[in-house]
């Protein structure tokens, strides 16, 4: 038996999850958490052989949150949920340790084989996914400038794309505002931008926000 543990804050997220896991026989979810914080600590308190972790919880990022857990269960495979595209975020995913990354518009067939592929130690990524990570073994200059984004700044790129102030930004990533401000002056600088706008416009035109 396969048991799962879901990492979602949205209630009724987590609820479809299980409803669909729960007509699988190979498949049992036997923890769920719909904080980072929450994932964590149930992770170390039980074991679990696949971690269904969403990708932006309401605490800390969810990429913080994988390394964290690959730290303390290096043996416990995480397949990453997004609603985002299977773009930079999806890259960054497994470069941090994720066994795969599964769009959450994805058909509940291709969610039950992705957990047996990484509950088997395999990975998992689609063909989306699979180009992406092919695109990433071509030289520097084909790829694109804000690959070159460590991930804190990369998440402060879409947290500043998607409307959040530097105030909102501090407390969701528990860092001191005038941290978030030096982060969000390294960006600008690294993407040859100028403010707010020529940030909001240059996630947009590469997908980076919906």
């Amino acid at each position: 038996m396969i048991r799962v543990m879901i990492a979602d804050d949205h209630a009724i997220v987590r609820q479809g999850l299980k409803q669909i896991l729960s007509e699988i026989k190979d498949i049992s979810v036997t923890g769920e958490a719909e904080t980072g914080f929450q994932a964590v600590k149930i992770a170390r308190q039980h074991e679990f052989d696949v971690l269904l972790l969403d990708i932006s919880l309401p605490d800390r990022n969810g990429i913080e949150i994988l390394k964290q857990i690959r730290k303390d269960k290096p043996q416990l495979s995480v397949l990453m949920l997004s609603m985002h595209n299977e773009h930079e975020f999806a890259v960054r995913a497994l470069k941090a340790g994720a066994a795969g990354y599964l769009n959450k518009q994805s058909a509940p067939a291709q969610l039950v084989v992705a957990i047996r592929q990484v509950a088997g130690g395999d990975k998992y990524v689609s063909p989306a996914v699979a180009q992406e990570l092919a695109n990433t073994i071509n030289s520097d200059a084909d790829q694109p400038l804000y690959s070159i984004l460590s991930d804190r700044e990369f998440q402060t790129l879409c947290m500043i794309a998607a409307g959040k102030t530097l105030s909102d930004i501090s407390a969701e990533m528990f860092l001191s505002p005038k941290t978030v401000s030096v982060y969000r002056a390294r960006i600008l600088e690294k993407l040859k931008l100028t403010n707010n706008s020529e940030l909001i416009r240059y996630a947009i035109l590469n997908k980076l926000v919906d």
